[in-house]
């Protein structure tokens, strides 16, 4: 339980230290979510892969896709109160590892501010 509540804190933290940003560009998001394809996909036809199917997922609590099985330490997170909005969102896509430390992402990050944001206005239309 110390450990969950040490991994929560941890990723509202990191969340909360990162500054909210404008509204993106869906259409440039579209170009950097391909470096997320090979584990993720969205849209009407999008299944899980390594990762979960990302449809519907900004502002959301996380690891809530019934089909796909999460790692142990985002089901405590979530199980925490973790949730997908813009400022953990924009935490995890800087550097995953900081906000699920126990996770199976091996994503590094995203550099860019722009790419962040874009992404995220990008996962947005898959609501």
């Amino acid at each position: 339980m110390k450990k969950r509540l040490a991994y929560l804190i941890a990723a509202v933290s990191v969340a909360a230290a990162v500054p909210a940003f404008a509204e993106g560009d869906a259409t440039a998001g579209e170009k950097v979510f391909k470096k997320c394809k090979a584990c993720h996909a969205v849209g009407p036809d999008a299944k899980n892969k390594v990762g979960p199917m990302l449809n519907g997922v900004v502002d959301k609590a996380a690891a809530q896709n019934p089909d796909f099985k999460y790692s142990p330490s985002i089901v405590e997170l979530a199980a925490g109160g973790l949730t997908w909005d813009d400022a953990t969102l924009t935490a995890y896509l800087t550097k995953p590892k900081d906000v699920v430390p126990k996770g199976r992402m091996s994503f590094a990050g995203l550099k860019k501010e722009a790419d962040i944001d874009n992404v995220i206005a990008y996962l947005r239309t898959f609501e």
